[in-house]
């Protein structure tokens, strides 16, 4: 079965993708909760039409993506966090911190286009985040965790 994803969905495709699932998955659950509509002759020429319009906008935007990501890659971010005397931070840094020490930067990132390689991070030290900034456009930033 065939359908035209209206979202993204983890490990099933982007928005605007037609995939093959099974009938059950597309009939059962991607189709009523509104994730998806059937793939039809005449759904895939409209689907086909809409793409050629917004197909300006969408090189638009990934231009906009691959200045942002330029940008930060030049950028250090450092994030503070009350440790104890070993190192050892109480709680974890998670991507709400990370998101708040970007945006002072003078950037405006999603925290949910932001994903953690090391989670959960408990210590002192320098990690890797990779950010998603369009469907093409991902940069990996590296940060600093400190303490405060």
């Amino acid at each position: 079965m065939e359908v035209i994803l209206k979202q993204d969905i983890d490990r099933l495709g982007m928005a605007d993708d037609i995939v093959t699932v099974k009938a059950g998955y597309g009939n059962n659950f991607l189709i009523p909760k509104g994730y998806a509509k059937l793939a039809t002759v005449s759904a895939k020429k409209i689907h086909a039409e809409n793409l050629k319009q917004r197909a300006h906008k969408e090189a638009k935007q990934k231009e906009i993506a691959e200045e942002i990501a330029k940008q930060l890659e030049n950028k250090k971010v450092k994030v503070g966090a009350k440790t104890s005397t070993t190192g050892k931070i109480f709680g974890s840094v998670n991507t709400i911190q990370l998101t708040e020490a970007i945006n002072k930067k003078g950037f405006e990132i999603n925290r949910k286009k932001i994903s953690i390689k090391e989670e959960p991070i408990k210590e002192v030290g320098t990690y890797t985040a990779v950010i998603k900034l369009h469907r093409e456009v991902k940069v990996e930033l590296p940060f600093e965790v400190v303490a405060e």
